[in-house]
């Protein structure tokens, strides 16, 4: 069954990239959601971007109510830029420190240590932009950003709209099932006044029984056993549910909603003395929970 018109349901699964490539800036940023109760945002971006990862979680923000984001961000750029090096100090007297240390316990060997190596460490000396990441380089991390939320988005979609036809076509089963439900219902109180009746006939055998006491256990039978507000609730829930997924982000309205259910479909099993309403209040159950495990997918 397709999904209803106007339907805007996602997925919280997905993956998105975008790459920015001008100017001598290559620069990629990749997002990979998976479920999560609330929203929670992981940023893994190199130094120079350290100071606006609260921006980066902002725009995901507007993007994503809930999963768990793992955001990556990798960059190079081949612009002229002023740079100076960076000196490690305390690793520097380290170096030198093992450097005298192992030429006291091997005396016999040369000694060549010089500056030159210690320089080449990364360790000890290494390169740093003297002035951080510029309007350029922000333009292309939000640009390139923007443009993997939209990839993102777009593939939750689509799962969003598999997941939508799915539970759509179990909430018409559901429906199928309730329905059958409230058909066989009104006859379980029928049925057990008869099997009362020729049991008492069958155990009696002959002798007058009280029809008056009869009639009053079979109706406190019937209303121990009625279902019909349980029906009612099931009902008015199915509405609920395809109205629902008209909407956007749906998760958590369905997520209680689908509870619910489970109720509604628990009480009547409880109150089932039949084996034919048992039988589809275990079914309705059943494809209750399936619904249940699809809407932990859904935004």
């Amino acid at each position: 069954m397709p999904v209803q018109k106007g339907c805007a349901m996602y997925s919280m699964t997905g993956f998105g990239k975008g790459e920015y490539k001008e100017g001598g800036i290559e620069l990629t940023v990749e997002i990979k959601t998976v479920n999560n109760r609330y929203l929670d945002v992981s940023v893994k971006a190199p130094k120079v971007f350290a100071a606006y990862e609260d921006r980066i979680r902002a725009a995901v923000r507007e993007k994503l109510t809930r999963g768990h984001a793992d955001l990556f961000v990798s960059f190079t750029d081949k612009r002229e830029r002023a740079k100076e090096l960076y000196i490690d100090e305390n690793a520097a007297r380290s170096w030198y420190g093992a450097a005298v240390r192992l030429r006291g316990m091997f005396p016999a060997l040369a000694d060549d240590f010089t500056l030159a190596p210690l320089m080449k460490s990364p360790d000890v000396v290494r390169q740093e932009d003297t002035q951080g990441a510029d309007e350029e380089l922000l333009a292309a991390l939000f640009g390139a950003l923007g443009t993997a939320l939209d990839n993102l988005n777009a593939m939750r979609r689509r799962e969003g709209e598999k997941l939508g036809a799915d539970m759509l076509s179990r909430m018409d089963e559901i429906e199928k099932l309730v329905e059958k439900i409230k058909t066989r219902a009104p006859l379980v109180a029928e049925n057990f006044r008869k099997k009362m009746a020729d049991r008492m006939k069958e155990v009696l055998a002959g002798v007058e029984f009280d029809e008056a006491r009869l009639l009053t256990e079979v109706a406190v039978f019937a209303d121990k056993c009625n279902i019909d507000e349980e029906l009612t609730r099931l009902f008015s829930h199915i509405s609920q549910f395809r109205s629902i997924c008209e909407e956007e982000r749906i998760g958590r309205k369905l997520d209680f909603l689908v509870q619910e259910f489970n109720r509604e479909a628990n009480t009547i099993c409880s109150k089932s003395n039949d084996l034919d309403v048992t039988s589809a209040g275990l079914a309705l159950k059943n494809e209750i929970e399936k619904v249940r495990e699809q809407v932990q997918n859904v935004e």
